[in-house]
């Protein structure tokens, strides 16, 4: 395995809710470096531009609507298969099959109001973490 970076957003619900300490624990915890981070509260232009891939399918403008709706904490997680180990630390989209203590089965509230975000591949992740942090090399 080799080093790499995924991006990770804590979405509305998860920082309305006070969670944000307990949801990068489980970065930290499981071997993952936190390298960059800001709390942001995006515009409906950087949701719309972060999500663009969505922008045909029905749930685009209240995905855009959500992830405007309240703070939000962007960063860069770094450490051996990043990308993988996110993704397995998440869990499922739906937190109803999500393994048990992953972050939406702990944290999730619903499909849409699911905690987290994380990129999923390499090359997913390296354009995610440009559009948040172009300054990073």
């Amino acid at each position: 395995m080799t080093k790499q970076r995924t991006l990770s957003i804590i979405k509305p619900d998860a920082t309305t809710r006070n969670l944000v300490g307990k949801i990068l624990s489980h970065f930290e915890d499981s071997g993952l470096t936190i390298v960059a981070a800001k709390m942001v509260t995006l515009t409906p232009e950087q949701a719309g531009g972060f999500y663009a891939v969505h922008k045909e399918r029905p749930f685009f403008g209240e995905l855009v609507d959500y992830m405007c709706s309240g703070r939000v904490l962007v960063s860069v997680l770094e450490g051996e298969d990043a990308v993988n180990l996110n993704r397995k630390l998440m869990g499922a989209t739906d937190p109803k099959k999500a393994d048990p203590g992953t972050i939406r089965n702990l944290y999730a509230e619903s499909i849409a109001a699911n905690a987290v975000h994380g990129s999923d591949s390499a090359e997913n992740a390296a354009t995610e973490i440009k559009f948040f942090f172009p300054e990073l090399k």
